[in-house]
């Protein structure tokens, strides 16, 4: 009975009972099934033997020990000097401004005819942690140089997609509450590096009424960046109730409470160029890493 075809059943009620039988085998079937996962250029990436494990005890002991742990274990407060090239642009200071407003305890400086090594040394002196050089063409910022302090490391970015807070629909103002940090995707050793290096340039106690959240997503080895803050609103919505029979229905007033993020701008994204050991120096400069054309063999190999 079990092998037959409700085809061949000349009893209609039964022929109509065996399919529906069928019919729902077959949908149980589907959902016992696990769903192919979809294939991507994230999840088919080249196996990298950099990539982090979380039992990596030679990583946990490299944090405690390298140039950042001060500043994370707030042993020290961050304290960021902002400054520009000597070429400036009609969107590079306002996109100075609004970094001063996501940065908390950074502070700007004027270039002038000033040398960035004379500028390395007056921030060392004035106990900075960090430098962070914003770098424009005729038109607009178009790179980041990010310096720690006292002795490195110097992380150069491509700077790209960059919106400001008024281009931004429906924006809304920063308060002065210290952000929660959100890193994603930094999974190999120089991501986590450089993990390290953008989140030094933040306090690490955020205040959570401040409901301000900075993120970096790492997709694809670009940054991005996005400043929001949580919104919750209160809405009334009214249900009816049932008395019983014969009796009119009662409409109640509920009260929900809703979660919605309102962003907070500027928005831009990141590429690594180059990590540099120490200060700035292009002359006498080791680089720990450095993009070339030539490392670009494949869609699907990522280095942060």
């Amino acid at each position: 009975m079990k092998d037959l075809l409700p085809s061949a059943i000349k009893n209609k009620e039964k022929r109509s009972e065996v399919h529906a039988k069928l019919k729902h085998q077959k949908k149980l079937e589907r959902r016992r099934r696990p769903r192919p996962v979809p294939r991507t250029i994230e999840n088919t990436r080249e196996l990298d033997e950099t990539v982090c494990k979380p039992d990596d005890e030679e990583l946990f002991a490299g944090n405690d020990a390298d140039e950042f742990s001060c500043i994370l274990k707030e042993e020290r407060t961050p304290k960021v000097l902002i400054t520009t090239s000597r070429f400036h642009s009609s969107r590079g200071p306002a996109f100075i401004d609004e970094l001063i407003s996501v940065i908390p305890n950074a502070h700007y400086h004027k270039r002038g005819t000033y040398d960035l090594k004379k500028i390395v040394e007056y921030a060392n002196n004035k106990d900075f942690t960090s430098i962070i050089v914003v770098h424009t063409n005729r038109r607009e910022p178009d790179a980041l140089l990010i310096i720690g302090l006292p002795s490195g490391p110097t992380a150069h970015f491509k700077l790209s997609r960059l919106v400001l807070r008024k281009d931004i629909k429906n924006h809304g103002n920063p308060t002065n509450h210290q952000p929660e940090l959100i890193f994603n995707n930094f999974t190999t050793r120089l991501g986590h590096r450089i993990g390290r290096l953008i989140q030094s340039l933040f306090p690490q106690d955020p205040n959570f009424r401040g409901r301000r959240v900075v993120t970096f997503h790492n997709q694809r080895d670009f940054i991005f960046f996005r400043h929001h803050r949580y919104i919750f609103e209160t809405k009334e919505s009214k249900e009816p109730e049932s008395k019983g029979k014969g009796k009119k229905e009662v409409a109640k007033t509920q009260e929900k409470v809703i979660t919605r993020l309102q962003e907070c701008g500027p928005r831009f994204t990141l590429k690594l160029i180059s990590l540099q050991h120490g200060t700035f120096d292009t002359k006498g400069g080791e680089y720990e890493w450095t993009h070339k054309p030539e490392m670009d063999t494949s869609r699907r190999r990522f280095f942060l």
